[in-house]
C-alpha cells in the first residue's frame, strides 16, 4: 500500500463494524492523520486497528471544559494515526484498548490515577501512578487541581501497593527496591521464585512523580524544549528534538537544513554514548569487568568530546525551536571524522573480545528471551524490539529530516535474548558511526536557527524521533497567545519496562541485574 492507502482499508472496517467517525476525520495533525470517533466506538476501533495490525503508540488526554479529550496513536507500516474522542468529565468512562493492545495497560492506568478516566474492561484495576498525597477524588491533571498540589504535611511512605501474590508449595517472594545499591532512580521489583527459578515478576514505578504534563503549561516553546530535555537526562537531545518537531509542526516553522544536519549529528552522538556504557554495564552484570572498564573509557572520551565541541556532555540545551543553539566549524568536523574512525579501530578489537568469549557467551546466550509475539503485542521499539525481530526504526520507516537523505540500516536479531540485544547495541554503533560521517560529508552551509513564530490561533503537531532507546513521540498544543495549553511525551520505556517482566520468567534470580540492564528502560522517562 503507498502512504496512507491503507487508512480508507481501515475506515471501511469502522464502517462494517458501526463506528462513527465524525466529520472532518481527515483533518492532519501533522504529519499523522487525524479521526475523530464516539467514545462508545473507543474498544471496537481498537479492535479493528488490532486485527488490522496497526502497532499501539500512545495514549493522553486533556480536561477541557466539561470534557475529557482523549487521543491514542496508531502506526502501520511507518504512518501515523491518531483516533480522538471525548468524554463527560462527570462521566468520564471508555472501553479500553490494554485487551486488544497489552502496551496500552499503564498509559491507561496513568491516565485513569492523574485524569480520573474510568476503563471500564481494563484487566488491572491497580493504580499506577497515583501518589499518597492525593486524596481519592483529586487529579492532578485536571484544570481545577493546583500546580503545587495541597500541602497536607508529610506525605506517607507508599507501602502498601497491592502487588498480585503467587500461591502454591515451595514459592517465596524477594523484594527489590524502590532504593537500590547503586545511584539509579527507585523502582519496586517483587519476585516469586522457587528455589532460584523466578515464575513471577512485578513491577511498581512512579517514585519520583515530577509533574510533566502539569508544569509545562503555561511555558512558551523555548520554555517547554528545555523541560522536554530533562525528562530522561540519557535521552536530551532526543525528547528535545521529539518537542521541537511537535512545535514546529504546530505552528508552520521549518528550520534551517544544517539544523536539521545538527540535530541528527547530536542525536547520533547521545546513541553511542549510551550504548558504549550499556555494552560495558551488561558484561560487568556477568563479572566481567574488563569490558566494563574499556567501554567506560570509551564513553568517557566521547562525553569529553560532545562537552568539548559542543558546550555540553549531554549536549543538554543545544537544540531551541527553530534550530540548535551552537554551530560546527571545518575544524571541529574535521575532529570528529577522526574520533569515528579512531573508534572504530578500538571497537574491532573488543567486538572479536565479546563475540568470541566462552563464559560470557554462557551467560548471555538464552538468557531473558523475549518473542517475538510478545514485542509486538507490547509494542516494544528501539533495541528490546529490534532484538526480537521488530524493525521498527522510524529513521527509516517513517524517515524525518535529514534522514529521508541518507540511507539507515536497521539491525534486526530473532534471538531475542540478553546477547541479541547487546549485539543490536553494537551493530547500531557502527551504524550511527557511518551515518555520522555522511552527516558531516553533506552537512550544508547556513543559517542554524529560524525565527519562531506562533501563527496567532491555537494549534496542535505531533513530533517523532528515534532516540537511542526507540520511538519518542510527543504532543503538543498550543493557545492562541502561543504558550503551551497541553504536553504529553511518551518515551519508549512505557513498553519495555513491562517487557522486563517477561523477559525474566524462567530464569533464575543471579540473571536479574544482566536482564533489567539489557533492557535499561527509564525510570524517569515513564514517571511524568
Amino acid at each position: 500500500m503507498s502512504r496512507f492507502d491503507w487508512l480508507s482499508e481501515l475506515l471501511a472496517r469502522f464502517e462494517d463494524e458501526h463506528i462513527l467517525v465524525r466529520r472532518g476525520w481527515a483533518r492532519r495533525l501533522a504529519p499523522a492523520h487525524l479521526l475523530q470517533i464516539d467514545a462508545e466506538d473507543w474498544g471496537k476501533a481498537a479492535a479493528e486497528a488490532a486485527t488490522f495490525g496497526c502497532r499501539w503508540a500512545g495514549l493522553w488526554g486533556e480536561h477541557l471544559e466539561e470534557e475529557i479529550q482523549v487521543n491514542a496513536c496508531l502506526v502501520f507500516k511507518g504512518d501515523y494515526l491518531v483516533l480522538r474522542t471525548e468524554v463527560p468529565a462527570g462521566e468520564p468512562l471508555l472501553p479500553s484498548h490494554t485487551p486488544h493492545f497489552p502496551g496500552a495497560d499503564r498509559l491507561e492506568r496513568h491516565a485513569q490515577d492523574l485524569l480520573g478516566l474510568a476503563f471500564g474492561d481494563h484487566p488491572d484495576e491497580r493504580r499506577w501512578t497515583r501518589h499518597l498525597a492525593w486524596q481519592e477524588d483529586e487529579y492532578p491533571l485536571r484544570r481545577d487541581f493546583p500546580v503545587q498540589g495541597h500541602a497536607g504535611g508529610e506525605t506517607p511512605p507508599d507501602g502498601e501497593y497491592p502487588f498480585r501474590a503467587v500461591l502454591g508449595s515451595g514459592v517465596y517472594e524477594i523484594p527489590v527496591g524502590p532504593v537500590h545499591a547503586g545511584i539509579i532512580e527507585p523502582g519496586h521489583f517483587r519476585f516469586s521464585a522457587v528455589g532460584e527459578r523466578v515464575i513471577r515478576l512485578e513491577q511498581h514505578l512512579g517514585y519520583v512523580h515530577k509533574g510533566i504534563e502539569k508544569i509545562a503549561v503555561g511555558r512558551d516553546a523555548e520554555g517547554v524544549v528545555r523541560l522536554a530535555g530533562r525528562i530522561s537526562g540519557d535521552s536530551t537531545v532526543a525528547h528535545a528534538w521529539a518537542a521541537c518537531q511537535a512545535l514546529e509542526r504546530a505552528c508552520g516553522v521549518q528550520p534551517p537544513e544544517r539544523a536539521d544536519f545538527l540535530r541528527a549529528l547530536f542525536c547520533e552522538r547521545e546513541r553511542v554514548a549510551n550504548h558504549l556504557g550499556d555494552i560495558g554495564a551488561i558484561c560487568n552484570d556477568v563479572g566481567f569487568a574488563f569490558a566494563l572498564q574499556q567501554f567506560h573509557r570509551l564513553r568517557e572520551i566521547w562525553s569529553r568530546r560532545s562537552g568539548e565541541r559542543f558546550g555540553h556532555r549531554m549536549m543538554m540545551d543545544r537544540l531551541v525551536p527553530g534550530g540548535v543553539a551552537v554551530d560546527l566549524d571545518r575544524g571541529a568536523a574535521e575532529t570528529l571524522r577522526t574520533d569515528h574512525q579512531a573508534l572504530r579501530t578500538e571497537l574491532e578489537r573488543l567486538y572479536d573480545i565479546l563475540t568470541d568469549h566462552p563464559s560470557l557467551e554462557d551467560r548471555l546466550l538464552g538468557t531473558g528471551r523475549l518473542s517475538a509475539e510478545t514485542a509486538r503485542a507490547l509494542g516494544c521499539t528501539g533495541y528490546v524490539g529490534k532484538a526480537s525481530g521488530q524493525p521498527c526504526d522510524i529513521r527509516h520507516h517513517s524517515p524525518y529530516a535529514p534522514y529521508q537523505r541518507l540511507e539507515v540500516r536497521p539491525a534486526v536479531r530473532e534471538e531475542g535474548d540478553v546477547m541479541a540485544r547487546m549485539q543490536v547495541r553494537m551493530e547500531e554503533i557502527l551504524e550511527s558511526l557511518r551515518l555520522m560521517d555522511e552527516l558531516l560529508a553533506l552537512l550544508p552551509g547556513g543559517e542554524v536557527r529560524a525565527p519562531f513564530h506562533h501563527p496567532g490561533k491555537a494549534c496542535e503537531g505531533l513530533g517523532m524521533v528515534d532516540g537511542w532507546r526507540g520511538e519518542i513521540l510527543t504532543y503538543v498544543r498550543l493557545d492562541a497567545e502561543g504558550r503551551l495549553a497541553h504536553f504529553f511525551p511518551r518515551d519508549p520505556s512505557w513498553f519495555t519496562w513491562p517487557a522486563l517482566e517477561r523477559i525474566q520468567l524462567g530464569n533464575i534470580v543471579p540473571d536479574f541485574p544482566v536482564c533489567n540492564k539489557s533492557v535499561n528502560g527509564s525510570y524517569s522517562g515513564g514517571d511524568l
